[in-house]
């Protein structure tokens, strides 16, 4: 069940028809992420992977200062820090099991995400937001990675997906000088999809939203994953691979139905079959 009110870090709900939305809940702490709160992701983002009705995924941060700050470094939850910190690994399975697990469960999704960012997103707040398919930035957002400022790094996902937003040279002089960019500048060097003034960020955002879960779910997740998988394969591979897409998306009963609406001049009216 994707909407739960036994939540006590995040928040669900489906603000359009198709459309499911978690908003990090951790206000005062500008929802940097502790975690608690990764595993209540986990399951959110499974409960929307596996819920047929919903067909795009948002993910936000609560209220205008932050969409996410990282990692939570006041010292919250301190029985679980003293459990995990002094077993041997412990940081590494901490890691491995917390916000690491959360970037790649969102890279595995087959249905489409979006992040919408107000505030700062910074460090492992990046990562999060680089994992989302789509990031739209509210104008005065501010984008960047400050892990080496405090002497941490960029292990939440950050190492590999800064170098394929941004291209490595440009990653390594963000991560390694602590920069922080305004919005603008975050989609120049390719961190932001796009850029809207603060006071349109939400109607956009779901706007957009909206009109991915209005799409044929079969084309969208197999685009998804042919675009996806591109990047490493050669041309050959991937002509192959769009080939055996073809095949599970021409005959379904939604391209009929996208093929009679284009011709009848209505929009058409997709099933996910």
């Amino acid at each position: 069940m994707f909407e739960r009110t036994d939540y006590e870090t995040i928040l669900c709900d489906q603000p359009r028809p198709g459309v499911g939305r978690i908003v990090l809940n951790r206000l005062a702490q500008m929802n940097a992420y502790t975690f608690g709160m990764t595993q209540e992701l986990l399951a959110a983002i499974g409960a929307y992977r596996d819920d047929d009705a919903l067909k795009c995924l948002l993910i936000t941060g609560a209220g205008e200062r932050a969409f996410c700050t990282g990692g939570d470094l006041s010292g919250a939850e301190p029985e679980h820090r003293q459990q995990v910190h002094t077993q041997p690994m412990g940081h590494g399975r901490e890691m491995r099991e917390g916000m690491q697990a959360v970037v790649l469960a969102l890279r595995k999704l087959d249905k489409p995400s979006v992040a919408m960012v107000r505030g700062y997103a910074v460090a492992g707040g990046l990562a999060l937001a680089l994992a989302c398919d789509m990031r739209l930035a509210g104008a005065s957002a501010k984008l960047g990675d400050t892990s080496n400022k405090v002497g941490l790094l960029p292990d939440e996902g950050g190492a590999w997906l800064f170098p394929r937003a941004m291209g490595l040279d440009r990653a390594l002089k963000m991560t390694m000088l602590s920069e922080i960019y305004p919005a603008a500048e975050a989609e120049r060097l390719g961190l932001v999809t796009e850029v809207v003034a603060d006071a349109d960020l939400e109607a956009r955002t779901l706007t957009v939203c909206e009109a991915l879960a209005a799409k044929a779910p079969l084309t969208v997740r197999l685009t998804k994953m042919m675009l996806g998988r591109a990047a490493d394969l050669s041309l050959e591979d991937s002509l192959a691979s769009a080939q055996m897409a073809v095949m599970i998306a021409n005959p379904s009963e939604d391209v009929k139905e996208g093929v009679r609406a284009f011709f009848e001049k209505r929009p058409p009216v997709f099933k996910g079959r």
